[in-house]
């Protein structure tokens, strides 16, 4: 299963690389990482599709472990999320800040929700 993790995740550490040029070379004039923002909430609907698939015994465990674990987990990208937060409030940017981490925490987890009860 370690491989099938790997892979994903590289696939998805791709996707959200490439994904994330496309939106910040499109987006200049953003309030707040836009990009990221993008990737997480698509990522935790996908994550909770797939979870509510893998708990209903509808995908195998090797599906669940190449695109849940592995894609899902290297597309969504907190660490990026958390730097960027630093670097708005180190900018004087506090107030975009906290905007940014509300509706990241929240619309990420509504869409993980959202994906967990469509199916």
């Amino acid at each position: 299963m370690i491989w099938l993790i790997g892979i994903g995740g590289s696939l998805g550490a791709a996707a959200r690389y490439l994904l994330g040029i496309f939106i910040n070379n499109n987006y200049r004039s953003k309030p707040f990482p836009i990009g990221t923002l993008i990737i997480n909430i698509s990522g935790s609907f996908l994550l909770g599709l797939l979870a509510k698939l893998y708990s209903v015994n509808e995908i195998s465990a090797a599906v669940w472990f190449f695109a849940g674990v592995g894609f899902c987990g290297a597309y969504t990208t907190f660490s990026t999320f958390g730097y960027e937060t630093i670097t708005l409030i180190q900018s004087n940017k506090a107030v975009i800040a906290g905007v940014y981490v509300l509706s990241s925490v929240i619309f990420s987890i509504i869409t993980a929700a959202i994906g967990f009860a469509i199916w």
